[in-house]
């Protein structure tokens, strides 16, 4: 598969990955090499990476632990803390083995030591191939907030190796699918298609998908980088779907939700307040809420957490002089973003999907 070149980073593909890192480090001659992981993909990840690196180099292992609620500024202290006590300088190397927390958190905690290092993100999940592979978006929680403290910054490279998908749980697999409907949503609908029966996919087919999800996405990003304008149609799905996912994040009585499941939730709502506000048909919402319930099964919100959820909403990253801005789609494949919605509208969404 031919590399993919965003504003300031390439992203390379299966057997290209490594030829690409090889001749990367042999000519960056960097200080010192570390390897950010999780405790999952130093266990199922790590060793296949580094069987692919050609010749020796200083390297350490930088080792968190899994999971959302650890990407926050206390794991960056305790890393930064690491990175200055095994001598790192600024011509030393961040390479982010890992998920989406992992990229993120490595992103911002390169961008940001010795006021920036070079990184490298190695995404093992699908959500971090389709997601966090372009764009150079880095960042960590605050608190139950999500992703309120970063900076937009690309990578050197980076390197999507599908062998990696081979060590997910099906949870994990399906909450990168919602990321890739959402690309089909905001901008193509040809792919939508593709993607709307996932049960006929062979792996032929999903590493073309890939492919195809990340170049929809640089696409987007490279006409609009900082997210003044069309970079916010990548948050269809995400007002809501972030709001629900910090909600229940801070509610360990609820069921978890990943990142992914929260987003196919906020796209059947988003879609539903596309269907009343924009000119989404009544024939496409229950298309893309079918699709949508087909791989993330319904989730039983209580209707008493409605307005905790709504009032998560004045969080979000998209608002400007106190308004509340939605992405929404006009039809499958074109979206329209800086809408208001208002509460009552949010509410008849959450009935909706609750009748599902």
């Amino acid at each position: 598969m031919k590399p993919i070149v965003s504003k300031d980073s390439i992203v390379y593909f299966n057997d290209e990955c490594y030829a690409a890192l090889n001749a990367y480090l042999e000519k960056a001659n960097h200080s010192k090499i570390f390897i950010l992981v999780d405790s999952n993909t130093y266990e199922n990840c790590y060793t296949h990476f580094m069987s692919k690196i050609e010749k020796e180099y200083e390297i350490e292992v930088l080792e968190i632990e899994p999971g959302e609620i650890n990407k926050n500024i206390d794991t960056c202290s305790s890393i930064w803390s690491v990175l200055a006590e095994y001598g790192a300088d600024r011509k030393s190397l961040l390479i982010n083995l890992g998920g989406g927390v992992v990229t993120d958190l490595g992103g911002f905690i390169a961008c940001t030591y010795k006021r920036g290092i070079n990184y490298i993100n190695v995404p093992t999940s699908l959500l971090a191939m389709v997601d966090a592979s372009v764009g150079g978006k880095t960042g960590v929680d605050l608190g139950n907030l999500k992703n309120m403290v970063g900076v937009i910054s690309e990578s050197e490279m980076v390197l999507v190796d599908t062998e990696f998908l081979g060590t997910l749980p099906v949870k994990q697999m399906c909450s990168g699918f919602a990321e890739m409907l959402k690309h089909g949503l905001i901008q193509d609908r040809a792919y939508w298609e593709k993607m709307s029966d996932l049960s006929k996919l062979t792996t032929d087919d999903l590493d073309q998908l890939i492919y195809d999800s990340v170049v929809i996405k640089n696409k987007i990003v490279f006409e609009d980088p900082t997210e003044q304008n069309i970079r916010k149609y990548l948050n269809f799905g995400h007002t809501l779907g972030h709001a629900i996912e910090s909600f229940y994040l801070t509610h360990p009585e609820k069921p978890e939700l990943l990142h992914g499941e929260a987003i196919a939730i906020g796209m059947i709502l988003e879609g539903f307040i596309s269907a009343a506000q924009l000119s989404l048909t009544e024939e496409e919402l229950i298309i893309i809420s079918h699709v949508i319930l087909a791989t993330f099964p319904k989730v039983d919100i209580d209707p008493n957490d409605y307005k905790a959820i709504m009032e998560l909403l004045v969080h979000d990253k998209k608002n400007e002089k106190g308004n509340i801005y939605f992405v929404l789609l006009n039809t499958i494949g074109e979206a329209k973003y800086n809408c208001i919605v208002s509460d009552d509208l949010i509410i008849d969404a959450f009935e909706y999907y609750a009748s599902l």
